[in-house]
């Protein structure tokens, strides 16, 4: 069994944008796999399905990015799953845009969501798959740019690393995400 959350905020006014880019890859991998049945629970919109012999849940937390954790406990809680059995897929802004880099441990960075993961999981060692969105140019607010959408010809290119993020989410359930890591980080 394996988890993928997703971290973005709920709400038709957040989609498209940066910070919600673990929604989407989220959705593009259900899409990918005919997983379509998305319920309220656990503080979060959650599927399950399988993918190649493996059952994967797909959860979206609805608490709003600064408080994703809960919706991760809720989900451990209930399905008795470790930290384990997660990976998180989320923004970040100290990867280059166009690319995704996998990590298995690590502080923050200053995402909040990641925060809360850390708080409610009780460790900064866990499975985790960064896209990267760039910093925003200097003296421009941090919330602003994580909270803008997505230019329509960055959107055009995120296709492709929403495609190259669920390569790696599939391909992690049948390796170790050492072996993820080695194949997906460039």
């Amino acid at each position: 069994m394996k988890c993928f959350i997703g971290l973005g905020n709920p709400g038709k006014q957040y989609e498209q944008n940066r910070h919600n880019v673990g929604f989407m890859a989220i959705d593009r991998f259900a899409a990918k796999w005919g997983i379509t049945s998305f319920q309220n629970k656990g503080k979060g919109l959650l599927a399950e399905g399988n993918v190649n012999g493996t059952k994967v849940y797909l959860l979206k937390p609805m608490t709003y990015m600064n408080l994703s954790g809960e919706s991760m406990r809720a989900f451990l809680d209930f399905y008795k799953a470790k930290m384990e059995d997660v990976v998180i897929v989320y923004d970040d802004m100290d990867t280059t845009y166009g690319q995704i880099r996998l990590r298995y441990q690590g502080s923050p960075g200053g995402h909040n969501g990641i925060k809360s993961i850390i708080q409610h999981g009780g460790t900064q060692i866990f499975n985790r798959i960064r896209i990267g969105v760039n910093r925003p140019a200097p003296g421009y607010n941090i919330a602003d740019y994580v909270l803008s959408n997505f230019s329509k010809e960055e959107m055009k290119s995120m296709n492709d690393v929403l495609d190259l993020t669920c390569d790696a989410m599939e391909f992690s359930l049948t390796e170790t995400f050492e072996r993820t890591m080695a194949k997906f980080n460039k």
